[in-house]
């Protein structure tokens, strides 16, 4: 069983390596971000059937918003939107991929456990097993059918962000023990996310 460990749609920990203007611009950029117990993470998200000028601009601040929080994946309902929508970018300068009503056509019996953490999710890392290569039919931006072949990180980034759409977390994957660990670390950082919002208001 191969171990590797990737972040996922999560940002480099501590922030305090980033400077301040940057970290100020990921800390406004995750305040936009759904965190654990908001229902709509547990939504499952609607497929769309307009492909307007107001997909296009939400798709563009979806792809801000992923670039500013230092993520690598990005799911509609991560930032409150039940629309079958999902961004992603495995290297930090490559362009912004979106994937829209995207589904599985195929996927590797060839499967990888590697750790991933969520931007949702704040100082939860946990083991999550997935195929290792996939192929996805989507609809790009204009309404077109587009179809990605993606292995490893990029496979990985896919499947994290479509289990969003279905309101799966990186938690309910995880081995149980694991899971109660995510738990605690993730109560204490939700603790201290509210005590940080108080100290501001």
């Amino acid at each position: 069983m191969a171990q590797h460990h990737e972040e996922l749609d999560e940002a480099p920990e501590p922030a305090t390596t980033l400077d301040p203007e940057t970290a100020a611009r990921r800390r406004a950029a995750l305040a936009h971000v759904r965190k654990y117990g908001d229902p709509v993470l547990r939504s499952k998200a609607r497929p769309i059937d307009r492909f307007d000028d107001d997909l296009r601009d939400e798709i563009a601040r979806m792809g801000v918003l992923m670039h500013d929080a230092y993520g690598i994946g990005l799911a509609a309902t991560q930032v409150g939107i039940l629309h079958r929508v999902l961004v992603y970018r495995v290297e930090q300068d490559s362009p912004v991929n979106a994937l829209i009503n995207p589904e599985i056509e195929w996927s590797s019996k060839d499967k990888e456990w590697s750790e991933e953490g969520c931007l949702s999710l704040p100082a939860v890392h946990v083991d999550v097993e997935r195929p290792v290569h996939v192929r996805v039919r989507a609809q790009d931006e204009q309404g077109e059918t587009i179809t990605v072949e993606a292995s490893g990180l990029e496979a990985r980034v896919i499947q994290h962000e479509m289990d969003h759409l279905d309101g799966v977390l990186i938690l309910d994957r995880a081995p149980r023990d694991q899971r109660k660990e995510g738990m605690r670390a993730l109560r204490a950082a939700l603790e201290a996310l509210e005590a940080e919002e108080d100290d501001a208001a």
